[in-house]
């Protein structure tokens, strides 16, 4: 069996989501990459027996290495360390070396405010040196150190990773960490995992659980591969990792989601929507820009985060006033009183406006209802249309009925766009 690890994310602000956690889902990734099995992920509060309780639960599960995120900071409640300690049978003792070296850092950072009660933050300073015997020091990125604290000699369990919770200093420790002595020692039966995601957009979920059940009765051993499924944004991921003996069973499985699903099945690399649209973008030379009303210019953000050049996003207008989209993107306002603001006929004059107004090859037009108000029987919350079109004639337009509230209305909406902008720059006709 594989090396299995169970992580712990400590903090009441994660437990009661007042901070998400970024922690155990980055952890889970490098140890997939390391061929390591990530059996837990937990998150408890910053309660030393319910730190503790969480390292027993994953102990007696067989963990062979457990990592721990956050508790490591000057103040009362950040108690991992200790509880650490205590767990491994191993008694924390200053290391004074290293309280000289946490104190440089803090000297450095106590030039900013220097009416601070220095002596307050040196007894802070001299907690953080607390170092379980045995253990090796992972050196602070901030002013935290972390700890990798194997299980007494002659004792089985788990080794304890224990890095600090800001990600900003976790993750650049964790590359120290993987390299100690204790940390290979733990992980020496670790093995490789190949991980590969299939995106298709346009089905439910439902109909990749059907295709599942087709393959078995293909005779595709699908027991073979860990396969799971997530609908985001209006798309179904399928994810897939095994073991490289297994590639044959993986590549059949693959096979047969493209041969089911050909229309919908828009990446085998696990490249995103938004990747392919900018790569079309820059290998075509052409240049795009947004008219929106409900989503508010989320369409051109997500186009902007990715491509990253005004090169060819040139940006857009919002426009959620009748008056804006007659101003701003030339929506001719009697089609706005024939039709209503969200209607067909209106995204696809937004989509026009936008290519005008900042003179663009790709022009994208969406007007809707993301709700919670406003609402009729006709146009219901949810009602959103779309149009892309080119300066030389080609269109996609859609009107469809999202699902959700308004973040999810308008997330979806922004995923609807990018999708129909992919279709038209690969020229893709609008059936």
């Amino acid at each position: 069996m594989s090396v299995r690890v169970g992580i712990v994310v400590t903090g009441t602000e994660v437990l009661t989501g007042r901070v998400v956690d970024r922690n155990g889902p980055w952890l889970a990734e490098r140890l997939r990459e390391l061929g390591i099995d990530v059996a837990h992920n937990v998150i408890v509060g910053d309660r030393p027996q319910d730190v503790r309780d969480a390292l027993g639960w994953l102990a007696g599960a067989g963990m062979d290495l457990i990592i721990t995120s956050g508790g490591l900071g000057p103040t009362e409640d950040d108690l991992t360390a200790q509880v650490v300690g205590d767990f491994q049978g191993r008694p924390l003792a200053l290391d004074e070396a290293l309280e000289g070296r946490i104190w440089a850092i803090l000297e450095r950072l106590m030039s900013r405010w220097p009416d601070l009660d220095q002596e307050a933050i040196r007894r802070s300073n001299r907690k953080q040196a607390l170092v379980p015997d045995g253990a090796t020091v992972l050196e602070p990125v901030g002013t935290a150190p972390g700890l990798v604290v194997p299980p007494r000699d002659g004792v089985a369990g788990p080794t304890i990773v224990v890095l600090p919770g800001p990600p900003r200093e976790l993750q650049p420790m964790w590359a120290v960490a993987v390299e100690t002595d204790a940390f290979r020692t733990a992980a020496a039966g670790a093995t490789v995992y190949r991980q590969h995601m299939l995106r298709l957009f346009g089905i439910p979920e439902s109909e990749i659980a059907n295709t599942m059940l087709k393959a078995r009765e293909a005779g595709i051993d699908l027991d073979a591969l860990e396969i799971t499924t997530c609908l985001r944004r209006g798309e179904v991921e399928v994810v897939t990792r095994y073991e490289p003996p297994q590639e044959d069973v993986y590549e059949a499985f693959a096979a047969l989601v493209a041969e089911r699903h050909p229309r919908d099945l828009f990446s085998t690399d696990g490249t995103s929507v938004d990747q392919q649209v900018a790569t079309l973008l820059k290998d075509s030379g052409r240049t795009i820009a947004t008219a929106e009303s409900c989503t508010g210019g989320l369409v051109a953000g997500r186009l902007t985060d990715l491509a990253g050049s005004s090169a060819y996003v040139l940006g857009g207008v919002i426009v959620y006033s009748n008056e804006a989209k007659t101003a701003l993107a030339g929506v001719d306002a009697s089609l706005i009183a024939s039709f209503g603001a969200v209607s067909v006929e209106v995204a696809e004059a937004l989509a026009d406006g936008a290519r005008a107004a900042l003179g663009a090859d790709v022009g994208i037009g969406i007007t809707g209802v993301a709700g919670p108000d406003g609402g009729t029987e006709d146009k219901p919350v949810g009602t959103v249309c779309f149009s892309v079109s080119t300066g030389d004639g080609a269109r996609i337009t859609r009107r469809l009925q999202l699902p959700g509230n308004r973040f999810d209305v308008r997330d979806r909406s922004t995923t609807v766009a990018l999708h129909l902008v992919r279709r038209i720059l690969l020229g893709q006709s609008d059936g």
